[in-house]
């Protein structure tokens, strides 16, 4: 553009409000709707002063009280500093329409009505809006657009933004449905994940199987932002079906590549529904995957080992393969060990002495049946015996049956002077011995 044009319409704009700004100071109108601004502002200060306190005495509850409606009244405290401008904003808008009705016209007290509300947006982002997120969109977001309409440039700037059109495929929108998107996105999202959080906490409170729990955790958090994304499209003004066409071109593409993911997104839903395997079981894979289940996502489950050690299994594994689950319903769990006797010891007297020691653990079951002492074998440097016994849980990690059970079983055969052999050799020389 040609600085002289650009100099004659700056010239032109200034022109113009040096005549708006002589106008007020020499109309009466104007003068009285100062007036009246000033009065509207005094009188708004007298009343917060009389009746904020008595609102916060009649809201505040006692500090033990965790009631809904406690901490409703809470709420609704956290909003007094806004009603200094907006009580100025009320009375303003009372002196607008007297004004009006008299002189026929109020562009003063209209003004000063628009600044009563910037300054209540300016009020909210600066002392009210405490999440961060919300404070950083309050204040880049809000306050500007509330002082846009301060000054009243806001339609002009709407009209603006309204006319720049993006064309994408056969979607066309404009910059303002951009703004307005990502304004709403954001808003919209945050509310989704506060949403999900909250949902989430409630579901874990409700009296149902883990996987069930999970499946419902899982399908709210889903429904929560599919529902989100559904309103933001909506305000963009993006029509459903033309994003369909243009999905369905995405989807086809990357159809063959996310097979393996909608399978075990499929294989991690039967889980939930069949709960074969949950939260907290112990289970082993074909694969050699040992551990706790940990964690259920959408594409895998996290088994972690007694070491410390995360395992990410894919979901289609616990469906395609065989999956040993020692956790079932709480199932008892049958465990071994064994030892060895001389040939010198009275076997008879065996089974009885160590199914006493092995029944004075803590940890061992007599239901479905108690410890069972079994003649295994005839070994080379010993009589084979083997200790069944039924434990709740595994033999690892915090729970060492084996090994305490070896210890009963040791002490037991050492207090009844029962020895414990140790591997013999004998060595036949024919001949005579090499001088």
């Amino acid at each position: 553009m040609d600085p002289d044009t650009l100099m004659d319409q700056a010239r032109g704009a200034f022109d113009q409000a040096l005549t708006l700004a002589q106008e007020w100071l020499l109309s009466p109108a104007a003068w009285s709707q100062f007036g009246l601004l000033i009065g509207a502002y005094l009188l708004a200060r007298l009343v917060n002063r009389i009746i904020s306190p008595k609102i916060k005495d009649l809201l505040t509850p006692e500090p033990e009280n965790q009631s809904i409606i406690a901490t409703a009244r809470r709420f609704v405290l956290i909003f007094l500093p806004l009603l200094l401008p907006l009580l100025a904003y009320g009375f303003t808008a009372i002196g607008e329409v007297v004004t009006r009705s008299l002189f026929g016209s109020g562009a003063v007290i209209a003004f000063g009505k628009r600044v009563f509300l910037f300054l209540a947006a300016r009020a909210l982002a600066k002392h009210i809006i405490t999440d961060p997120f919300l404070k950083t969109l309050a204040k880049y977001v809000l306050v500007p657009v509330a002082a846009l309409y301060a000054i009243g440039v806001l339609d002009q700037v709407v009209a603006g933004l309204d006319q720049a059109q993006v064309n994408l495929g056969n979607i066309s929108f404009s910059a303002l449905a951009i703004a307005r998107g990502l304004v709403a996105g954001s808003i919209l999202f945050w509310f989704g994940r506060w949403s999900n959080t909250q949902s989430s906490a409630y579901i874990e409170q409700q009296p149902m199987r883990p996987a069930i729990r999970q499946l419902a955790i899982k399908s709210s958090e889903f429904a929560i932002f599919a529902l989100a994304f559904l309103i933001l499209m909506n305000v963009m003004g993006i029509s459903l079906s033309s994003l369909a066409i243009l999905g369905g071109a995405i989807g086809v593409g990357l159809g063959f590549g996310l097979q393996k993911i909608a399978s075990n997104f499929a294989s991690g839903v039967i889980l939930m529904v069949e709960g074969q395997a949950t939260v907290g079981d112990y289970v082993e894979l074909d694969g050699g995957e040992a551990g706790t289940i940990v964690k259920m996502l959408a594409r895998a489950t996290i088994l972690e080992t007694f070491d410390g050690r995360w395992i990410v299994v894919p979901n289609e594994d616990f469906i395609t393969t065989r999956v040993v689950n020692y956790s079932d319903s709480g199932s008892a769990n049958r465990l071994e060990v064994e030892f060895s006797v001389s040939y010198d010891t009275d076997i008879n007297q065996i089974p009885a002495i160590i199914e006493a020691a092995v029944s004075k653990h803590p940890g061992v079951l007599q239901e479905p049946e108690g410890p069972d002492c079994e003649l295994r074998g005839f070994g080379d440097s010993g009589i084979d015996f083997c200790v069944e016994f039924w434990v709740e849980g595994i033999d690892d990690g915090k729970n060492k049956y084996s090994s305490d059970v070896l210890f009963l079983v040791w002490n037991a055969l050492k207090d009844n002077d029962i020895e414990i052999p140790y591997p013999h050799r004998v060595v036949e020389i024919k001949g005579q011995l090499p001088q």
